[in-house]
């Protein structure tokens, strides 16, 4: 299971996006129906107002979904593009790698 995240989450802290899709219905104050792609189908449609974030237009923040390939199990295996950063650790009797990827 080492690199495989569930569908939305990738640690603490650090939403991910995917979309933008249209609001199709308003389900009470705070709940929103929206209207996914066929790809999306195993996905839940209905979401809390703080798991969406408002469009802007900035594509940089898009991400397709045919590069995700969500599983049965709503999971994804990451793939890293860029390393952006390395950086070694040094404790007291070793020494820790830690390498940042986009």
């Amino acid at each position: 299971m080492k690199g495989v995240m569930k569908f939305g989450k990738k640690g603490k802290l650090s939403p991910r996006y995917i979309g933008p899709y249209r609001i199709s219905k308003r389900m009470g104050n705070v709940a929103y129906e929206l209207e996914l792609p066929q790809e999306l189908a195993a996905v839940h449609s209905l979401f809390h107002i703080s798991m969406l974030k408002k469009c802007m237009g900035d594509t940089s923040l898009i991400i397709p979904t045919k590069n995700i390939e969500i599983k049965d199990n709503l999971s994804y295996e990451e793939i890293p593009v860029l390393i952006l950063d390395r950086q070694v650790h040094k404790l007291r009797t070793k020494e820790v790698a830690s390498i940042k990827v986009f």
